[in-house]
């Protein structure tokens, strides 16, 4: 069995030797580890200062993309290279190599799909108390909408098995760990969780320049991916609200009509009526989507079957 960690790493050569350092040199069922690291443009040695220690896959974008998009090009080469089980990890050092052998243990046992480490939000001494909330209030708005039972869902510290990394497609440019846990709830991928513990970090995120900007960008993910695998229950919803507060409105105006008073109303029956066809235009909507949805899983279905055969061809020729 293969395992690959991936490092995605923007201007890290400061901290990059530590965190490989600190990662495992063994783990009980695991044949082979090897390092992976995503260069998302650096404008520092960071592929230099990789290569100087040992690590064994590296790709370097010539641009910036993303933590996203590095995340979904480390699965690809992962996968291309063999691996059996990847693990995702930051080069800042805030995750512990130690936890890795745990992290794995449920995959080598094939009991989960994905593995995710919770970081216990709450004993994190060195987030604030605004970004501790905001870190549970994203958490549990995932778990209403995909059904999850996961406890941190901003961690970017996981493990996929191959099933997992080849079925997930990545379509955000911003953060990939939202958007991972809702595709992977939706796809019947077991996931589970264990509490890890952090090193402090004193440098700020590079992923977002304020905490707005942070909300902003996940509540757009969020959204974006739910309506990409619920769109009839999120435009049904839509649609029932608008077409029962037009048909409250229009009682309404139908009471003061039958008083004899409903020639002052005719305002509530204009907004009544926009109300009504504005519902009826997302039942149709959510209709459409639905079908377009039904396309999209057949899509990945194909998009799986060309993955399969690419590391299929990848491995026979090494």
């Amino acid at each position: 069995m293969k395992l690959i960690i991936q490092i995605p790493c923007l201007n890290e050569a400061e901290t990059l030797p530590k965190t490989l350092n600190d990662l495992p040199k063994h783990i009980d069922g695991v044949d082979i580890i090897e390092t992976l690291i995503i260069d998302d443009g650096s404008t520092d040695n960071t592929s230099e200062v990789a290569r100087q220690n040992g690590v064994n896959h590296i790709i370097r974008l010539t641009k910036r993309k993303g933590l996203a998009v590095v995340f979904a090009t480390g699965l690809d080469a992962a996968l291309k290279a063999g691996a059996d089980i990847i693990v995702n990890t930051d080069a800042d050092g805030q995750y512990k190599g130690e936890d890795i052998p745990r992290l794995v243990e449920p995959i080598i046992k094939k009991e989960a799909d994905i593995v995710i480490g919770n970081r216990n939000i709450e004993n994190v001494k060195q987030f604030s108390f605004i970004k501790k909330r905001l870190q549970r209030l994203g958490t549990w708005v995932v778990r209403q909408l995909a059904g999850s039972t996961i406890e941190d869902a901003t961690t970017g510290f996981r493990a996929y098995n191959r099933e997992a990394a080849l079925r997930l497609n990545i379509i955000s440019e911003y953060t990939y760990t939202l958007e991972s846990i809702i595709q992977a709830e939706h796809k019947n991928l077991a996931i589970t969780n264990i509490t890890i513990h952090t090193n402090r970090v004193d440098r700020p995120s590079r992923l977002f320049k304020s905490i707005p900007e942070y909300i902003k960008r996940s509540i757009i993910t969020i959204v974006r991916v739910y309506s990409m695998f619920n769109p009839f229950r999120l435009f049904l919803t839509l649609g029932s609200a608008f077409s029962l507060i037009g048909f409250l409105i229009g009682c309404r105006f139908l009471f003061y009509y039958l008083m004899g008073s409903g020639g002052g109303k005719i305002q509530s029956l204009i907004l009544a009526a926009a109300l009504l066809i504005i519902g009826f235009q997302l039942f149709i909507i959510g209709l459409v989507s639905d079908l377009i949805s039904a396309n999209r899983r057949l899509i990945e279905d194909a998009l799986l079957r060309i993955k399969k055969i690419e590391i299929k061809k990848h491995r026979d020729e090494d």
